[in-house]
């Protein structure tokens, strides 16, 4: 049976279409533009949009299980395109599931998603849904929303199962996502300083066994956050040098000070035409959703993310064996 695939080319979508294709599965994506992440995997490929319906009608005729991971992230304050992506995007797959008659859809949400209130509470599957004019950047609306229309489906007779990842690190990350270029700042000595602050990190290997897992034992309607291990930026740096040799930024700017600069330093890049790490937007994440819980996911689906140490470590080996970082 055929089994879809939307945003393959994506982080997490590079790795989940190797194991899919490894286990002998017969595996269809979706591709817009970019298919470096594909190269040599022996997969069906339809080209379109999730945002055509037509394209998205074509990909599904016969599917048996659809995974959908694409999505637009974004950290403007504002950017309609996210929004259209992560929320009719998700309407136009959800509706062709519904006609075709997928047997399982597994969703990717995100941890962003749920409420940053209360700050100091612990994030779990209890957490709120962010909802629209929320203080919160506008992928966090969105993808909230594009979880209210899974569960509008799941209502309509959708067997969907949602999954809630933190912030994904790990091989495979053709892009490289924005973490991997933090990650390849850090060896090459590109990064200045660093700011407070931190987020749970997430092995993307582990988020691919989880999905796999909900696919066969993931409870119908229900949401799993797979969130790993809190470390700050700091020690990401740290544990960067370690692996790397090269000696982490010794300046590391308070919250307030990253906050207030944000803005200018956005600016900046888009004058050089350049993507900043460090926008309004990924400074919201880095003091948010710190305290989490991944015990329903472990519980259910045998999820057990492995120690971060050794994530980076092999995030640089595939950096390395791509020719992405220098000796």
């Amino acid at each position: 049976m055929t089994v879809v695939v939307t945003g393959a080319s994506g982080h997490i979508g590079a790795n989940l279409v190797r194991t899919l294709v490894g286990a002998g599965r017969q595996v269809r994506v979706l591709v817009r533009q970019q298919e470096r992440a594909l190269e040599g995997v022996e997969c069906e490929r339809v080209t379109g949009d999730v945002l055509d319906p037509g394209s998205v009608d074509r990909l599904l005729q016969g599917a048996d299980v659809v995974y959908h991971l694409a999505a637009k992230i974004s950290l403007a304050d504002r950017d309609d395109e996210c929004s259209r992506v992560n929320v009719e995007g998700v309407r136009n797959v959800t509706d062709a599931c519904l006609r075709h008659g997928v047997r399982r859809f597994i969703h990717f949400s995100s941890i962003h998603a749920f409420s940053p209130e209360p700050v100091h509470g612990i994030v779990d599957e209890l957490r709120a849904l962010n909802v629209e004019g929320d203080l919160v950047p506008v992928y966090d609306r969105s993808k909230a929303a594009g979880q209210r229309i899974v569960l509008s489906a799941v209502s309509r007779g959708l067997d969907a199962v949602i999954l809630h990842p933190a912030g994904v690190l790990g091989p495979f990350d053709f892009s490289p996502s924005r973490m991997g270029r933090v990650l390849l700042a850090l060896a090459h000595g590109r990064l200045p300083g660093l700011v407070d602050g931190g987020f749970s990190w997430v092995d993307v290997r582990d988020v691919v066994s989880a999905a796999l897992a909900a696919e066969q034992k993931g409870r119908r309607g229900e949401g799993y956050l797979l969130s790993g291990h809190w470390c700050s930026v700091r020690e990401i740096a740290d544990i960067a040098a370690e692996v790397t040799g090269r000696r982490p930024p010794i300046l590391s700017a308070p919250m307030w000070l990253a906050r207030a600069v944000a803005p200018l330093a956005m600016w900046g890049a888009d004058r050089l035409r350049v993507e900043p790490l460090f926008t309004p937007a990924s400074l919201h994440a880095l003091r948010n959703h710190r305290l989490t819980s991944h015990e329903k996911a472990q519980r259910e689906l045998d999820f057990n993310p492995r120690p971060t140490r050794e994530t980076i470590a092999d995030s640089y080996a595939w950096f390395r064996e791509m020719g992405m970082l220098r000796r």
